[in-house]
């Protein structure tokens, strides 16, 4: 009798022991103190508690963890408040305000983390038995909550948005942010991305194309989720199963401090978290794991290994992520340089590229001129054959006049353009007449000294901005028609990519169908001009070039409302006479108006640019963004949707046209635009015309039209 009542009693003596220190909410105006343990709030069934976090000597941050350690003194973090600003171990606080607003002080002073909220009713925070911190009103409405703000954590339940990242810590004992995000790229795909002193996306595999990693590009609503059996599904098609799928398991998806993410599970309350699935299984993948200057290697049943080459130490032993520094001084003196081989090491993410039999020279360095010059080399002499040497001597004498004429034209060059940056920046008044912004950069309007009006592309520091400004540079160098944009110089010092461009008065065509100002002869004249750019572009310069991004953001307009296109950051040129290019590492362009050679893995043509002409023509019809879904359908389903239950040519007009154009327009140009379009965006790239046959069909519509 004496052992049932002792066991009927134990669960209310802990009980009453659990609830006399710990908190339940916050309301009215109160507070969490640092400098008091138990001021800590925790979830009904007692799983997560939420206060201040010592992250160093005498520095803290309010967190979030599991309330049961899985070893000695070790807690679980789940999210951070203020990682970045922690505050003194003396008078600091969070603190609810009577006007709905949460705060963290630092020593009573200084206010280093907010909501950011206001309410006119009474609010309350709690701790929700799924981890999620919120912050509610007395109507019931959640004015914020942690689950919207995620640090390297996501728990089960809780969404990964378009809106949101996780950046993983910046070592194994601290917690501040570091140099890995997972996130939603732009093409909506779920992405892991280094971002040190270089910026890599390295996962999904960069040398895949999405639809080859399985991934899609198509679903622009940009969300993941992880559920509480241990199944993760993401919008981009991306899924995965943990190992331990099932019931009754805890779990936490972490983006680690080396850069993988991972699903830990466990048990029971106080068992050691496992890894029941990874992103990367070959650690040494992951860009930037072991800092600059480093080898990464992998070691079975140890894990990742880092090392210093040859040359180098490490710079602290506490953070490989920092990479190692070199032992060894560069002097001025004739020190000769060369080749160290290093087996089974490949430079990851470095290649510039790859030669075959080539034998390289050892260079030395004449600090003096600062000019690499080139040490006499012995070859193995063959046969001499007299003719053959009178040729490469000849060449010889000719080589070193044309790099005699480079070199003062480099210096001329250099001469005249050494402060363009400083120049530019001027022009812009500080880069701050913003007319235009892209993926690749931000472009402003300027005045140069000579009092002309220029529009100046400034790219983006993104690692591909270099390719892109070499692309844009090489391409419309060559380029001379009056319906391509106009280049009238570039700057490349240090870091600055800027392009500088003829200033187009009426913006884009993508703003002037966004506005009333453009009527039907307006348009019509647009889609000849642009198509004539393009079979320009296709069929007559002197190389072929593929454009890839075709859009009305990229048909820009003058004072006469004359279209040029532009923006060559992702063109491609075409061998002359070639059908297709194979050459294309992903897929370019603008969702909505790509075609589906990119996602098929289909051979890219020309026909390409067509489909997306064609995209833009039934925009200007329309007045519909192909990169929008119409009645949950694609502008071309929905188009053709519309011919099936129209009776004849003139209602079915009259369902489709642009509402701005008020019924003002054209009949014979209005079909035979639509029937261009149609043909242009046909799924089969064969059964598409070219830009050349586009101009024909379009110009014989106009000279009927006038003979009539």
């Amino acid at each position: 009798m004496a052992i049932s009542i002792i066991l009927l009693f134990l669960p209310l003596i802990f009980f009453s022991s659990f609830s006399s220190s710990t908190i339940d909410r916050l309301s009215g105006a109160s507070s969490l103190s640092v400098e008091h343990a138990d001021d800590v709030l925790t979830s009904p069934d007692g799983v997560f508690s939420a206060g201040f976090f010592p992250v160093g000597d005498n520095a803290y941050c309010f967190a979030i963890w599991f309330s049961e350690p899985y070893s000695e003194g070790n807690r679980t973090i789940v999210w951070m408040a203020n990682r970045d600003e922690p505050v003194n171990g003396r008078k600091s606080e969070l603190s609810l305000r009577k006007s709905g607003n949460v705060i963290i002080t630092d020593a009573g002073r200084l206010t280093v983390w907010s909501t950011d909220t206001v309410s006119e009713s009474s609010v309350f925070l709690y701790l929700h038995e799924n981890g999620n911190l919120i912050l509610q009103n007395s109507e019931g409405g959640v004015l914020w909550q942690s689950f919207d703000s995620p640090t390297d954590t996501l728990l089960p339940q809780q969404l990964l948005t378009k809106d949101m990242q996780l950046v993983s810590s910046r070592s194994q004992g601290n917690y501040s942010s570091g140099f890995y995000k997972l996130y939603f790229d732009n093409d909506n795909v779920l992405r892991l991305l280094y971002g040190g002193p270089e910026i890599t996306v390295y996962w999904p595999d960069p040398e895949l194309m999405s639809w080859e990693a399985s991934r899609s590009t198509f679903n622009s609503s940009r969300i993941a989720f992880l559920d509480s059996l241990g199944y993760f599904s993401s919008s981009d098609n991306f899924t995965f199963m943990s190992a331990d799928y099932g019931e009754r398991v805890q779990r936490i998806l972490k983006l680690d401090f080396d850069g993988n993410i991972r699903l830990y599970s466990r048990k029971y309350r106080m068992d050691k978290w496992t890894v029941s699935w990874q992103a990367m299984s070959q650690p040494c993948r992951i860009h930037g794991t072991c800092g600059p200057n480093s080898i990464c290697s992998y070691v079975p049943h140890f894990g990742r290994k880092c090392s210093c080459l040859p040359g180098f130490k490490i710079r602290d032993r506490t953070d490989w992520s920092l990479g190692c520094v070199q032992e060894f001084n560069l002097t001025c003196t004739r020190n000769e340089t060369g080749f160290l081989k290093l087996s089974n090491v490949e430079f990851f993410g470095y290649d510039y590229g790859f030669f075959a039999n080539y034998t390289f020279g050892i260079n030395w360095l004449d600090c003096s001129s600062t000019v690499v010059k080139q040490l006499n080399r012995t070859y193995t002499k063959h046969q001499e054959n007299a003719s053959l040497k009178f040729v490469v001597r000849f060449a010889m004498v000719v080589g070193s006049v044309e790099l005699g004429v480079i070199f003062i034209l480099w210096c001329f060059f250099i001469r005249t353009h050494r402060n363009s940056s400083a120049e530019l920046k001027k022009a812009t008044q500080g880069f701050s007449k913003e007319i235009g912004r892209g993926a690749g950069g931000v472009v402003y309007r300027g005045m140069l000294s000579d009092h002309r009006i220029a529009a100046v592309k400034r790219l983006n520091d993104a690692y591909q901005g270099e390719a892109e400004f070499q692309a844009e540079v090489s391409t419309i160098g060559k380029l001379n028609h009056m319906n391509l944009t106009e280049m009238w110089g570039y700057c490349a010092e240090g870091k600055h990519r800027l392009l500088v461009y003829k200033y187009m008065e009426h913006g884009s065509l993508a703003e002037q169908l966004s506005s009333n100002s453009l009527g039907w002869e307006k348009r019509f004249d647009i889609a000849v001009g642009t198509a004539k750019g393009l079979a320009y572009l296709h069929e007559e310069c002197l190389e072929w070039v593929l454009h890839c991004d075709v859009k009305p953001q990229n048909i820009l307009l003058d004072s006469n409302y004359q279209p040029k296109v532009s923006d060559f950051g992702l063109s491609r040129p075409l061998k002359r006479g070639s059908q297709a290019n194979k050459g294309f590492s992903k897929i370019r362009g603008t969702r909505g108006y790509m075609a589906p050679e990119w996602v098929f893995n289909l051979p890219i043509t020309s026909k390409v640019d067509v489909y997306s002409y064609g995209m833009v023509l039934l925009e200007m019809i329309s007045g519909k963004c192909p990169a929008e879904e119409i009645e949950n359908r694609r502008v071309v389903t929905w188009v053709r949707e519309k011919m099936k239950q129209a009776t004849e040519m003139s209602s079915w007009i009259e369902m489709i046209i642009d509402p701005k154009l008020e019924g003002k327009y054209d009949k014979g140009r209005m079909e035979i635009l639509f029937e261009v379009a149609l043909k242009c965006v046909a799924e089969d790239r064969d059964a598409r015309p070219t830009m050349s046959q586009v101009v024909e069909m379009l110009l014989h519509q106009e000279n009927d039209s006038e003979l009539v």
